[in-house]
């Protein structure tokens, strides 16, 4: 359970739109999509670390009252808890790279098979 930002009554985590006051709390109507929203008097960017390092592109700013990318200055961006993203395994980065490059391997395979039929005759 959370909150509203506007009328300050306690919503499901999941919900769209506030159900009291009828704001609506999740981008573009989807659930994945959290939409950060300013008090009455206070706007986000003076709070936003993309305002701060001036690399916000959002038509609305510096008056933005809400945002789907503000991302507080004070709060540190990456959790310590992030998966390692970069596998270990030495297999596991072969059959990546393979995928990667399926293409050229298929082009040096057929370039081997081509000189193997012309050696062998």
């Amino acid at each position: 359970m959370t909150t509203c930002p506007q009328c300050q009554q306690l919503i499901n985590s999941q919900a769209i739109d506030c159900p009291y006051c009828k704001t609506t709390l999740k981008a573009f109507g989807h659930p994945g999509m959290p939409l950060s929203q300013a008090t009455q008097t206070e706007f986000l960017c003076d709070r936003c670390l993309y305002h701060e390092d001036d690399s916000c592109t959002y038509d609305k700013r510096p008056f933005a009252k809400t945002c789907m990318l503000y991302q507080d200055k004070t709060q540190p961006i990456l959790n310590e808890d992030i998966i390692k993203l970069t596998p270990s395994n030495p297999l596991t980065k072969l059959k990546r790279w393979s995928y990667r490059h399926r293409r050229m391997l298929l082009i040096v395979g057929l370039i081997g098979l081509s000189l193997a039929i012309a050696l062998s005759n």
